[in-house]
């Protein structure tokens, strides 16, 4: 009788090209950040248009720009530990699903207090979508280029809120900013429908769960035919032992417990800055005597700079990640300290530049911190660790929306608001530079689970 042929899942992804499968796999995962990014971002397109058509003042608009942070918060916090225990595909599908209806729905919103909730509703769904993709993006990397290819998935985020800046100039003037709402709840609906039928669940996940051998075999013979041999499968993971805690308790475990307060801390810092921005700068510069539509389209430009993540992603494969990180983020403190003073000085030319320099730098340091964070986990804890990072995170967008409002109400002049705004970017270094120290390298490969018959 033949022994049964064992196959490393980590190992055969490193050894095979990139296939047709999972560029498949890459495409959905970029259209659900790309749509995250658009309805994450469009209430701060819209903002202006509110206070116009609503007659409400810059400080009561706080709640309602922070409304879908509070959602996310709360939709990535649950969604890592149920994607852990459920299934990547599941949780990601019902995401997908929940931010289109209410994203749909808030178009139909009479007032502030209807929109917050939709918002909060529309959030919860973003929330859990995030994380789900960046994992199960992650888990069909081979190791060598996972930072760049999930970095490059994770373009879709910026890209997506850029998209909604750029589509509101054009359309709010010709139907209302109501529309832009209808196009970030029909348009998720239509990814749902894809994802249903052509997303696979994560092999990886399917392995460490001791799914039946036949249902992790169909999947990977769609990368090569080599997996038709296998009769078992199993995984080895370059991280530390955990005993084996899964979901929160190997987040928090000792082995990962520093490390995951600086991603944390780190994450939290890199959207105090975005989310102050993205929901501010148009109102902020067309306070400063630009035009409406000039605003919308200036302020656009900084999330479309994340781009420069696939470059980042490319580093982050080659040299040491964590530094790789601090460095964007210290060169996204001066970046933003920058954009008070060229708003100062009343060019606009230069604030172009300095906003898409800014953004370029802001968004790869952020964008790379899903990569970095699926690097660190084991599978066991892996959805749940991103989804943690993203979830405490988002609260630093919640801080991000109240710190300019509180800034306007005290009166700062736009090149202290920003100056404030630039804090952030050195303590994020400082907290990744601490990750680095405390782990400076990841353990060796260590057999994580096996599924056979």
């Amino acid at each position: 009788m033949n022994a049964p042929v064992r196959l490393d899942v980590q190992a055969f992804l490193n050894r095979h090209r990139f296939s047709t499968f999972q560029w498949g796999v890459f495409a959905l995962c970029f259209l659900v950040v790309l749509l995250d990014g658009f309805d994450t971002a469009a209430i701060g397109y819209i903002a202006p248009s509110l206070v116009k058509e609503w007659g409400v003042s810059k400080p009561q608009l706080a709640p309602v720009l922070s409304a879908a942070l509070f959602g996310l918060a709360g939709g990535a916090l649950s969604a890592g530990p149920l994607a852990d225990r459920l299934g990547r595909k599941l949780v990601l599908v019902g995401s997908v699903l929940v931010f289109g209806i209410a994203c749909l729905g808030s178009s139909f919103a009479g007032d502030l207090t209807q929109l917050s909730i939709a918002r909060f509703l529309t959030g919860l769904g973003l929330g859990a979508a995030m994380p789900n993709a960046v994992t199960l993006m992650s888990e069909y990397c081979p190791e060598q280029r996972r930072a760049t290819l999930t970095n490059a998935m994770f373009c879709g985020f910026p890209l997506g809120a850029a998209c909604g800046g750029f589509l509101a100039a054009w359309m709010i003037p010709i139907w209302g900013w109501r529309s832009v709402l209808v196009l970030g709840g029909i348009a998720p609906l239509v990814l749902v429908a894809l994802m249903v039928f052509l997303l696979p669940e994560s092999v990886r996940h399917m392995v460490a769960r001791g799914v039946v051998a036949e249902r992790i075999r169909t999947v990977l013979r769609k990368i090569s035919d080599e997996a038709g041999n296998a009769s078992a499968f199993i995984l080895s993971e370059k991280a530390p032992a955990t005993d084996g805690k899964a979901g929160i308790a190997l987040v928090l475990s000792p082995a990962y417990r520093i490390g995951s307060a600086m991603l944390w801390l780190t994450y939290f810092m890199g959207l105090v800055i975005f989310y102050a921005l993205i929901n501010w700068m148009p109102i902020l510069f067309k306070d400063a005597g630009i035009a409406p539509k000039d605003a919308t389209l200036i302020s656009a430009l900084f999330p479309l700079g994340g781009v420069g993540a696939i470059l980042t992603g490319w580093l982050m494969d080659r040299f040491n990640p964590n530094r790789v990180i601090a460095a964007c983020f210290a060169l996204t403190a001066v970046a933003v300290w920058a954009i008070g003073q060229a708003v100062g000085m009343g060019s606009v030319g230069l604030l172009v530049v300095v906003v898409f320099g800014a953004g370029a730098l802001m968004n790869t340091a952020q964008s790379s911190m899903g990569s970095l964070a699926a690097a660190f986990y084991p599978t066991a804890g892996r959805a749940t660790g991103v989804a943690w990072m993203l979830g405490i995170g988002r609260f630093g967008g919640i801080a991000g929306s109240f710190l300019v409002a509180e800034a306007q109400a005290a009166q700062l002049s736009l090149p202290a608001t920003f100056t404030v705004l630039a804090v952030p970017g050195a303590i994020a270094m400082v907290a990744l530079l601490i990750k680095q120290m405390r782990h400076p390298d990841a353990g060796r490969g260590i057999p994580a689970g096996v599924a056979g018959h």
